[in-house]
């Protein structure tokens, strides 16, 4: 039998749940799977879930799109800050840098 997928999937929620530090400001710790840097995907999911926290999602507000450049390799000993900026709020969409 295969193992139970829960483990797993809690520690990924986890990762995701970032600690917010100011109203648009949060951060988000990093999990070691062995390299000195942190993996993408994981800073893509954490910047996903500090964009989405600033969003009414009560008000039906989903992420549609994704955009990213990484400049610099993160450091795996480190936590990664994100500082959301609310670009726009508009009647159909909102904007997210």
């Amino acid at each position: 039998m295969p193992p139970s997928p829960e483990p797993v999937v809690s520690e990924l929620i986890e990762l995701l749940s970032l600690e917010r530090l100011e109203e648009d400001l949060f951060r988000g710790q990093s999990r070691d799977i062995g390299t000195k840097y942190v993996f993408g995907g994981q800073v893509l999911g954490q910047a996903l879930s500090a964009a989405q926290a600033t969003v009414d999602v009560k008000g039906g507000r989903m992420a549609h799109s994704l955009h990213a450049y990484f400049l610099r390799a993160g450091d795996v000993d480190h936590p990664i800050v994100y500082d959301v900026d609310r670009t726009r709020d508009g009647g159909s969409f909102s904007v997210r840098r």
